[in-house]
């Protein structure tokens, strides 16, 4: 569900202390000549506007692009020199305040952007402009000007930044999603897959299996606390995880809910189940659609999604991985401020579970360190408290009887009156499930029990 850009694009003034100078007119004509401000020519004198008066670029839709941790950023030039990212239709004053927003968003502890030795022009780094404009119009200028300040980032981050783009680009063909169509992954089958340590994965590899599964580390492990609280309601648990429950395919959902900057409590107060076959990219955009407006309706901002590994184990695969940190980007990037993207796992029929309840795995995703650019995110456990609600809205009710009718042909309908297990039905395994989650009001157990004869009525 991507953004809308703002109607009066905001314009971002960051960067710290690379701020480039904006120069006035005069100025910038002085540039060219030796008596004027050439002679105490800095890096700092030179700005995008110069480039563009002089023609050494020209104005565009996409020919900026940043290249951070795995993660790609595309803006547009705009005839006054400055930057309007894609994403959102903010406006940047200069390249390092666009490179230090979009590097926070992946890593918030980023203190700058090195903004032209990030930022690339139709694939060549803004920095060589700026050295092609001085090699023309003030040749015996001191050189090392040019970078003064930008090498201290021209680590691992830059050389490797090629790799990157190719990588993410051919895994973007491939299959990773956006946020807006999180519907559309297409996934795997059910075969065993023996979950391995973070520590073991190593550097990227574009032969590794992306089915492959991770376990997921604390935020004490890698010596961080968790950046928010999450609180969960018990009829997103039950709806997810009936949801989960009625296909041997792996299925998806939205969540929605509210993120309070103050108390920096994220809680999840809804579940919008995807009613679409995952390959089926006709009446994804209609689906969609349809969860926006439900969004808009009652007042709820979109604060992450779920899938289900039907018979294998909730852990994250390094696909769900990528993926999780696309949407945590997409979330971070259509405001000002940090918001988190929580993501949950749901194994329903997984014989590793302990008894008839499905395994409910909430995880985020650090970005890999600086240094280490190519190695894949970190997924770690998000701890959650499960708030009890006293009654099944319609809302949910009515949900769980679209999916049932959804689901009522399908050929990867569950067989409920098959045995999960030598004394327990498919039935008995889901009830057991859901009961874990609903009111204990008899009355809500009627209700539900209608819906479970609804579910027989499909075979």
């Amino acid at each position: 569900m991507g953004s809308e850009p703002p109607l009066s694009p905001q314009v971002v003034e960051e960067g710290g202390e690379e701020e480039e100078e904006e120069l006035s007119g005069g100025e910038e004509s002085d540039l060219r000549t030796p008596s004027g401000r050439g002679s105490l020519l800095t890096r700092r004198g030179i700005t995008l506007r110069v480039l563009l008066k002089d023609g050494l670029v020209e104005p565009g839709d996409g020919v900026l692009s940043i290249h951070y941790l795995g993660k790609k950023f595309v803006g547009d030039l705009l005839n006054d020199g400055k930057i309007r990212w894609v994403e959102t239709g903010q406006i940047f004053n200069s390249p390092s305040a666009w490179a230090t927003h979009c590097k926070r968003l992946v890593n918030p502890a980023k203190k700058s952007g090195c903004g032209w030795a990030s930022v690339r022009y139709r694939g060549q780094k803004l920095v060589q402009y700026k050295t092609s404009w001085l090699h023309k119009y003030q040749p015996s200028a001191d050189m090392s000007l040019v970078s003064e300040g930008e090498d201290d980032e021209m680590g691992d981050e830059e050389e490797e930044e090629g790799k990157t783009a190719v990588l993410t680009d051919d895994k973007n063909r491939k299959n990773k999603p956006e946020l807006h169509d999180i519907s559309l992954v297409p996934r795997r089958g059910d075969r065993e897959r023996i979950p391995v340590r973070y520590c073991t994965l190593g550097t990227r590899d574009a032969a590794r299996d992306p089915h492959t599964l991770v376990e997921l580390s604390a935020f004490s492990a890698i010596n961080r606390f968790q950046p928010f609280n999450v609180a969960v309601s018990s009829n997103v648990l039950l709806l997810m995880d009936f949801h989960c429950h009625l296909t041997t395919s792996e299925v998806v959902g939205y969540l929605g809910g509210r993120w309070d900057t103050n108390t920096q409590l994220l809680t999840v107060l809804r579940a919008f189940p995807c009613r679409t076959r995952l390959a089926d990219r006709d009446s994804a955009s209609a689906v969609e659609e349809e969860i926006c407006q439900n969004l808009f309706m009652r007042g709820l901002s979109l604060v992450g999604w779920y899938h289900s590994h039907p018979r294998g184990p909730a852990l994250p695969s390094l696909q769900d991985i990528d993926s999780q940190m696309d949407h945590q980007l997409r979330l971070q990037g259509s405001s000002n401020g940090f918001q988190p993207c929580l993501g949950i796992i749901c194994g329903p029929y997984y014989h590793g579970n302990q008894g008839v309840a499905s395994t409910i795995t909430p995880f985020w995703v650090v970005p890999p360190p600086e240094q280490r650019p190519n190695d894949y995110g970190i997924p770690v456990a998000v701890e959650v408290t499960y708030v009890q609600d006293n009654f099944l809205t319609s809302d949910v009710l009515n949900e769980m009887m679209l999916l049932v009718d959804f689901y009522r042909a399908a050929p990867d309908l569950v067989q409920f009156h098959q045995f999960w297990c030598p004394d327990t039905t498919m039935m008995d395994k889901i009830k057991g499930s859901l009961s874990g989650h609903a009111p204990k009001d008899q009355a809500y157990s009627q209700i539900l029990e209608h819906v479970y004869n609804q579910l027989i009525n499909t075979h």
